[in-house]
């Protein structure tokens, strides 16, 4: 059976389609309704939400930038895009997130029910490496491999002592331009039977593979230039210009992370390959282009000490002046406390003084706390066994329990005292923490 979640502040346009979609006759579990981004989100954390019906305008949703976000915490949830935006770049930009269909309001009911058959009756159909629809001239998505002479050019330029050369015409020839690069280096370890040694060929064909994969993931929506080394290893270098870099940077990291993550899960998934994936600061100019390779390398090594963790990005990490070979953190401070036990300690701190503030997101506690969402999110969990929005979640239903105990606040007064816009919402919550609702806690304790 499947469970539906509606994300959408137009309750009209609810009310017409849910009634629809239950009479559908598909095997339809429950329909789930938010009007806010965050709620939304709360319910993919909370449920196994199979299909995703989105506008692009809801409260507290930053359009396709935020869709990233419901990929990272369930990546096998289907989504269709319900929008006024009718334009190519919206559309476009939403398929290549994996975004199944893309539909004008006002809706057309007969074509938008047909869609949803279409992604329900294939959720469970495993599906080769990345099928999305693309719109441009019809055609499909082909990745060309680099000639030899350009291969062996990026490898050169991107080794860690590489002679750097000052020409523009070297790194316009290879497809970069610049002056912002990042890099992305994906590593991976091929499952092979028997401890049979693979060969040249099966090497090349991996190798494109993943590179095909990952050039599919960001073909159109970043300017990036992709290159295999010789050692089941892919490189992807991001770059921007002066105006894209500005418009949005404090974005980029964060970005940059929900695409690591991307990455990692669809290798996972559709090739079936364990990779780990290391992510570089963002460097301006060409003299520093060799010390991407270096921290993302550096950042892969990290999944030695923390092998149940597989995206790692070097700006999160604590290095030793000049030491190149090992990963390892700042000598110890603060009477002997570990940094990154420090690091969950201010978060926490910081999750105590705020759980109660409305559109509250993980992006938002990560940023205050000068880390990316996707390694906090590592070290809360290991640090203190909680996931980050489990510890939310925890701190707001203790505090409305101490509020029903404690006061005569009405449920939507209490809901607003611990971070929920809609009363109805927090109801939900509180009912499926504690298994009774806050009116009927209310009247136990009467």
């Amino acid at each position: 059976m499947y469970n539906i979640l509606m994300l959408d502040d137009d309750q009209e346009m609810i009310a017409t389609i849910s009634p629809l979609l239950l009479h559908s006759g598909l095997n339809i579990q429950h329909i789930f309704s938010a009007t806010t981004f965050s709620q939304g989100l709360d319910y993919i954390r909370e449920y196994d939400i199979d299909l995703l019906i989105t506008d692009l305008e809801v409260a507290g949703l930053n359009g396709i930038d935020d869709m990233q976000q419901v990929k990272l915490i369930k990546p096998s949830i289907e989504i269709i895009v319900v929008s006024t935006h009718n334009t190519f770049e919206y559309a476009q930009a939403a398929i290549r997130l994996g975004v199944k269909n893309y539909l004008i309001k006002p809706l057309e009911l007969e074509p938008f029910l047909d869609s949803v058959r279409e992604v329900l009756l294939h959720v469970n159909i495993a599906r080769p490496a990345i099928e999305h629809t693309h719109w441009a001239q019809g055609n499909h998505f082909q990745m060309q491999r680099h000639t030899i002479q350009n291969h062996i050019k990026l490898n050169q330029l991107f080794a860690p002592h590489a002679y750097i050369p000052q020409e523009e015409s070297v790194y316009q020839s290879l497809g970069l331009h610049g002056p912002y690069y990042a890099m992305i280096k994906i590593q991976y370890q091929p499952l092979t039977s028997n401890q049979v040694a693979l060969t040249v060929a099966d090497h090349y064909l991996l190798n494109y593979a993943v590179m095909n994969l990952a050039v599919e993931l960001v073909h159109n929506q970043w300017n990036s230039v992709t290159f295999e080394t010789d050692a089941c290893e892919v490189n992807m270098i991001m770059q921007w210009d002066e105006t894209s870099y500005l418009q949005g940077w404090h974005h980029k990291i964060r970005q940059l992370n929900q695409l690591g993550q991307l990455l990692h899960n669809h290798i996972n998934n559709y090739l079936h390959i364990p990779n780990v994936i290391g992510i570089s600061q963002i460097l301006k100019g060409n003299e520093f282009i060799n010390q991407l390779n270096i921290q993302a390398h550096r950042a892969l090594m990290w999944h030695t000490q923390y092998p149940d963790h597989h995206v790692f990005y070097y700006g999160d990490m604590y290095w030793k002046k000049h030491e190149v070979s090992e990963p390892t953190a700042v000598i110890e401070e603060n009477k002997g406390k570990n940094p990154y036990n420090l690091i969950v300690s201010q978060v926490k701190a910081y999750i105590e003084k705020c759980y109660g503030q409305k559109g509250l997101t993980i992006h938002d506690v990560a940023k205050k706390n000068h880390v990316s969402p996707n390694y906090l999110s590592y070290l809360f969990k290991k640090n203190t066994g909680f996931n980050l929005w489990e510890y939310v979640i925890k701190l707001r239903m203790e505090e409305s329990r101490n509020l029903l105990l404690e006061t005569d606040l009405r449920r939507y007064e209490v809901a607003e005292r611990v971070g929920y816009e809609s009363p109805e919402h927090f109801s939900k919550i509180f009912k499926r923490y504690y298994g009774i609702s806050p009116s009927e806690f209310k009247q136990l304790q009467a």
